[in-house]
Parts: structure tokens; sequence; C-alpha cells
């Protein structure tokens, strides 16, 4: 602030000299600034200093002939800073603007609404909400609408099925398994739901619908076809593949868009196949996919528990009445070491 005094006064002091007297002073000034520029890095400036240099800018045109020790943009860089500086400041205590936040009840109400009238849209919705007084608009009805949770009866009617019919019930599916070159190999399998027994399976690099029906073929030979037969919407299981599953007898039930919980049997079935097998070898070709997987449902139906049978295994393997852990218990090496299974010492 002091500063800014003595300038003020040097500057009133300045107004009554003669104009030689001025210009002879800007010499010595800027010949002595020049100077110290090339021996001295160039100053820091404070805010008061750059305060002085932004009023200077807005009262005097050529304020940029006298610039030595800061440049233009410089300058003009503090003014922006003051700017945002000075709207900051004025815009420290805003009101609220926009739209109201919709309440919690009023979102649960909303979402009661979806639940209790699975047919009713934005508009019915809306509309009932209007006749009991809810200043609401018909687009915020709807956008709230679209995050409603979802309602769980529809899945629980589906495991209710499934839990009822599981004696008569088989899912397919494909694994899609890369090669050490590259390519891709499928592995069709039918799985039963009772037991989780794998009824068949095969491998190929050309999952064709023709190839599907034969795969059908073997898997219910001799009137053993389940009475339902749960898959889903791939491009493989096209028409003929329908009539083919039809002509045994067999009521299709194909699940919906992106609803793999639908054939969660199957899906379980590949999840446990990938993490025991497949995430820990590198397939070479057809034949060597076909001998791991012989293996690994041999190991599967045999020798490895399941939580849905009670730790028990599709084969029905009977536990041991041992005598205690004095008895010496052997492993049993199985998928050449990845898994084992332990007995007593005969």
């Amino acid at each position: 602030m002091v500063r800014q005094l003595s300038l003020l006064v040097v500057l009133f002091s300045r107004c009554i000299c003669s104009r030689r007297d001025l210009l002879l002073e800007n010499l010595a000034l800027r010949q002595q600034l020049g100077v110290l520029e090339r021996r001295h890095p160039k100053p820091r400036f404070a805010t008061s200093d750059k305060l002085f240099w932004v009023i200077l800018r807005r009262l005097w045109p050529r304020w940029k002939r006298v610039l030595i020790l800061v440049q233009p943009e410089t300058v003009i860089r503090w003014h922006r800073a003051g700017f945002k500086l000075y709207w900051t400041w004025l815009s420290r205590h805003r009101a609220s603007a926009g739209r109201k936040c919709v309440s919690r009840e009023l979102r649960d109400l909303i979402f009661r609404m979806v639940t209790d009238n699975s047919t009713w849209g934005a508009p019915r919705i809306h509309g009932e909400l209007k006749m009991l007084g809810f200043d609401i608009s018909e687009r915020t009805v709807l956008r709230w609408m679209r995050k409603a949770p979802r309602d769980p009866k529809p899945a629980e009617r589906w495991m209710t099925f499934l839990s009822n019919h599981r004696e008569a019930i088989a899912a397919m599916d494909f694994i899609t398994v890369p090669t050490l070159t590259f390519g891709v190999l499928y592995c069709f399998f039918v799985i039963a739901h009772d037991r989780r027994r794998i009824l068949h399976f095969n491998v190929t690099r050309h999952p064709t619908s023709a190839w599907v029906v034969q795969q059908l073929r073997e898997a219910f030979p001799y009137d053993s076809a389940p009475k339902y037969l749960i898959f889903d919407r791939g491009a493989n299981f096209n028409r003929e593949v329908v009539d083919t599953a039809r002509s045994f007898g067999i009521q299709l039930k194909r699940t919906s868009f992106r609803s793999p919980w639908q054939n969660g049997v199957a899906e379980r079935w590949v999840g446990a196949c990938r993490r025991d097998l497949l995430d820990h070898v590198i397939v070479v070709n057809e034949r060597h996919l076909k001998r791991l997987m012989s293996g690994y449902i041999r190991y599967y139906h045999e020798d490895r528990t399941h939580l849905a049978l009670d730790k028990g295994t599709p084969a029905g393997r009977e536990a041991k009445q041992g005598s205690g852990v004095e008895c010496k218990i052997i492993a049993m090496p199985r998928l050449g070491g990845l898994h084992h299974r332990y007995d007593f010492a005969a």
C-alpha cells in the first residue's frame, strides 16, 4: 500500500515538470533497467504490482510501449486471473437453481407402483401421481422408473420350476476353447439337472446345426430323452435342431436374451470346467481336447464333490467309515496332477 501511495506522489510531482525533463528521466530509467535485465534474472511481481499494471492497462492505451520486466501476455493473464477471482467472490453464495429434487418417499412410491402394476407405463403412473397431488413431470417419472429395482418374482418362478422338475430337465450348451495355433474349438455338452451328470459331449471346429442334431441323437438313444431341454438363443440351435428335439418328445425351454442365469446348471458346469482344467492347459487340437474332457468328466462324476449335491458326487461316491486320522491316507492324482482324490490305503 505504501508503494502505491509513493507512486501516486511521484506521478503528481511529474505532472508539474516540463516535458523535456520527463523525456530525459524516462531515457535514463530505461537505460538502467536494460543493464539490470542483462545482469540479473527477472524479479517476481507482488500482488500490488500486478494490480498496478492491470489498472494501467485499462487507463493508458499505449501501456505496451513501456513494458520491460514483463510481457503484455503476462499482464493479460493477470487480468484474466483477477476476473476469475472477482466472479468467484460474487458467486460464493449461490442460490439453488434447477429442478426440485425428488424426495425419497416419492421415489419409493414410484418403485412401488412399478412393482404392483407391471403393465403400467410412465403416462399411467404420472397420471396416478397427479391425482394424488404430486407436482412431478412425466419425464422425471420415466427416469425413475428405469431405476426401479427388478421384480424378483420372475426369477423365483423360474427357480421353482427348475426345482420341481429337476429329474426331468436337461440342458445343452457350448464351451469355446482357444488352441495353440490361435484357432477355436467348440465343446458341446448335455447335462442333467438331477445329479449334474454329463449325458454327452463332443468336440468340433464347425458347430453346424446338422452336427448338433447328430449329437442329440447320440445323447438320447432308446427313448432316454428328458421331458424338458433348456438351451440358449445361439445360432447353432436353429429350427432344424428344434424339430429334432421335439421329435424325441422333448419340451424345449429357450432362455431369454442376456439371461444366462436361466441356464444356471450348464453355466456353472462351464465355469467349473474352466477353473478346474481349461485355465491350466493349452489345447493343441481336437484329439487333445477330447482326451482332456474325457478325463475331466470322469473326475467330475466320480471324484469331485458338489455343494448342490450336499457334498456328494454325480456318480454317488460313498463316504468311507475310517477309524480316524491314524489311518494311512493316500493321494491319487487326477488330470495329470491338477487334482487329487484321497482314500485310505488298502
